[in-house]
């Protein structure tokens, strides 16, 4: 029980210190509830450690009587230097960030193959974070650990990715192979929860403890962040949001189930039904999103039924995640510039008109564009929480 509450006394505190920034040790007090004895004796083994560093004297907060300004605790930068990598459908977007999070270094190299073996797989995200650390200044011998984002259903506690539309075959053991390409501890989960990381690192969920991150793609993704921690489920499919189902025995989606909202809502799926109207198709997706698109708003009466039906089926569940867990705000991130027709005012309104009316404003949905170095950031954001984790726990067990 003591070494519980040691252990989380050490998460406690470095958690605060990350989501603060710079924060002096008698506030760590009040906002972990641990004693100031304790305090001190954890921040010592942090510091000790090599995890945090004392910064400035924090502004406005000094002791009066005894003319002792607050040191600010701050994450110690140059602690460690990761790794972050985002698998896309036809490339991978890699990052080499410090241990606060700041990006030194990034690069994109294509993917070998759409669809790989895992060792395949694995060489090509070494060689993209080989890259990023090139243009960081080091090499992958420099780098104390990797974080991969990939698309599908992902057991990251056991390092596998059950099913990924990137991987060949289902239960593939992806952090070993990563570890072998690499020889560096490694880390993968799926895509939706770490760009649901990176928001909650870098972007519209800092400070928020409760919120939803849905991203639209070439899938359909979902991050669920409850108490200021990423919800995953038991086997890793908890917040399958494009794999809920919205039609009994409809439309084929590429897990390989029928009625999924990402059978209605991805682009492959509006892709696959614009491919039934007469007349030149494009070969690449996003032209032939972008012709889909342009056709719609021109008026062409199947392109306009295409996108609407998309439409409906996206409020619909947006509404459903409001419903189930009336969250503080549901985030629409990603790079949305092709999707824009699912975030508008008319379906944002579709949505409000779907939800149980509580007597009480609706959680705030907010659009946040970024592009896959964003996703990179929160891979690495990922690598940073394991790297950490394993750090602390081995610490020793005196902290009083």
């Amino acid at each position: 029980m003591i070494r519980d509450q040691r252990s989380q006394g050490r998460h406690a505190i470095l958690g605060e210190i990350r989501r603060a920034g710079s924060v002096a040790r008698v506030d760590l007090a009040r906002r972990t509830g641990l004693s100031q004895a304790t305090v001190t004796a954890i921040t010592a083994e942090l510091m000790g450690a090599g995890l945090i560093e004392e910064g400035t004297a924090l502004a406005g907060s000094g002791d009066a009587r005894r003319g002792r300004p607050r040191v600010g605790l701050q994450i110690r930068g140059a602690a460690h230097l990761v790794a972050g990598a985002k698998i896309a459908d036809r490339s991978i977007v890699a990052a080499v960030a410090d241990f606060t999070g700041r990006v030194l270094g990034e690069a994109t190299v294509p993917l070998s193959g759409r669809v790989q073996g895992t060792e395949a797989l694995a060489r090509d995200i070494a060689a993209a974070a080989a890259k990023a650390a090139e243009a960081a200044g080091t090499g992958l011998a420099g780098l104390s650990g990797l974080g991969a984002a990939l698309a599908g259903i992902v057991d990251a506690e056991a390092g596998i990715a059950r099913w990924s539309p990137a991987l060949e075959r289902r239960n593939a053991p992806l952090r070993a192979a990563l570890e072998a390409a690499t020889g560096l501890p490694s880390f993968i989960d799926n895509d939706a929860n770490l760009v649901a990381m990176a928001e909650l690192y870098f972007g519209e969920g800092k400070g928020i403890a409760d919120f939803l991150v849905v991203t639209v793609e070439s899938g359909v993704g979902l991050g669920i962040v409850l108490g200021g921690r990423i919800y995953r489920g038991i086997r890793g499919s908890g917040a399958e949001f494009g794999h809920t189902k919205v039609q009994i025995d409809g439309a084929l989606c590429r897990c390989g189930q029928r009625g999924c909202l990402e059978a209605y809502v991805a682009d492959y799926a509006l892709l696959r039904e614009a491919a039934l109207r007469p007349g030149p198709h494009p070969g690449d997706p996003q032209a032939g999103m972008a012709q889909l698109l342009a056709q719609a708003r021109s008026g062409d009466p199947m392109a306009a039924s295409i996108v609407a039906r998309a439409e409906r089926i996206f409020a619909m569940g947006l509404a459903n995640l409001v419903n189930i867990f009336d969250p503080q705000l549901i985030i629409l991130s990603g790079e949305l510039a092709q999707h824009d027709y699912l975030y508008d005012e008319k379906v944002i309104a579709m949505v409000a008109g779907q939800t149980v009316q509580a007597g009480a404003p609706p959680p705030e949905i907010r659009v946040h564009r970024w592009d896959d170095l964003m996703w990179a950031r929160g891979a690495a954001a990922y690598a940073i929480e394991g790297l950490a984790a394993r750090a602390l726990a081995g610490l020793g067990e005196d902290a009083a």
